[in-house]
């Protein structure tokens, strides 16, 4: 079965064509996304013009790449920008026109279920109790759990590219910005993990997203042409040397370095104090890359009801 999935997340918006079946590992088979930055593009709490007529624009590319690559089920979603916009139910109406498919919107907590999901079938059950930290554009999510359902789960609105916005003025941003935006941080955060807290302590800690990947290749991971099998971590240690080296450094700068895009280069320091933070108060001193994260893990809980796709022409993807 070939299923595709188009995630309009707050910073990428991400088509991902898969063949898949019950039991089977999915196998990319295409991928097309654009650089979008949502989030930037809210303008009184609203989706600007501008960003609804991209969005359109690239949607129907994609049902195009739907119809052309014979896609048999098609999952649309958003996340974190289009949930906390005034508009954005009035949005979603005209990208399901383009999408050829509802346009739904992922709550936080079901951001962090999926995204747990596809590290836990990544990962295996030898990791025992399983901590995924995942920094989006706009939230950060975390989830903790023995099985392949989390037994607690916390969304905080700290993505990479919120925090850059609203926390880190200047480029590069001044030392006094980056310590209040800091303080501010690791205050918003502090309370939110306590229900990670009480859980039982994790055996094993894996992080997902592009935030996560870009500081690992900072601070001497393999880059990804060395293949998702290849294994990746980053220390609490060696990030508290890429943030220091990142807070000297413009947005142009940071792109030069190995691992950093030009699309991102603007928020990865902002990624990178998040991600301090959460391993700092958390207590975690080193997690391991996972490759799989929310589209992925979207994919196996459609595979996991299987038996719906005859009945259900939305092509969503049930109670997930």
């Amino acid at each position: 079965m070939r299923l595709g999935v188009i995630d309009i997340g707050s910073n990428t918006v991400h088509m991902l064509v898969v063949d898949a079946h019950y039991g089977a590992r999915p196998l990319p088979a295409v991928t097309h996304k654009i650089a979008l930055r949502l989030s930037e593009h809210l303008r009184d709490d609203r989706i600007g013009e501008s960003a609804i007529t991209t969005l359109t624009a690239y949607l129907d590319q994609a049902r195009e790449v739907v119809e052309d690559q014979g896609v048999e089920v098609v999952m649309a979603f958003a996340t974190s920008a289009m949930r906390e916009a005034l508009n954005g139910e009035e949005v979603l109406a005209q990208l399901a026109v383009h999408a050829g498919t509802p346009v739904r919107v992922l709550s936080g907590p079901d951001e962090a279920r999926m995204t747990f999901l596809a590290a836990r079938r990544w990962c295996g059950w030898s990791t025992g109790n399983l901590l995924v930290l995942d920094i989006g554009g706009g939230s950060l999510e975390m989830a903790i759990g023995m099985d392949e359902e989390p037994d607690s789960v916390v969304s905080v609105p700290l993505g990479a590219g919120r925090v850059t916005n609203n926390l880190l003025p200047g480029d590069p941003p001044s030392p006094d910005v980056i310590r209040e935006a800091r303080r501010a941080i690791r205050t918003q955060l502090a309370s939110a993990v306590r229900p990670i807290l009480r859980a039982p302590n994790p055996d094993t800690v894996v992080a997902t997203s592009k935030t996560f990947r870009s500081l690992a290749r900072l601070a001497g991971a393999a880059p990804s042409g060395e293949g998702a099998l290849v294994k990746r971590t980053l220390t609490r240690a060696d990030l508290g040397g890429v943030v220091t080296m990142l807070s000297g450094l413009t947005a142009a700068q940071r792109a030069k370095l190995s691992g950093v895009s030009a699309t991102r280069s603007a928020q990865v320091l902002g990624g990178a104090l998040v991600a301090q933070a959460a391993m700092d108060l958390l207590g975690v001193d080193e997690v391991t890359i996972c490759p799989w994260a929310l589209r992925e893990g979207l994919i196996l809980r459609r595979l996991d009801t299987l038996s719906d796709i005859v009945t259900d022409t939305t092509g969503w993807i049930g109670d997930a």
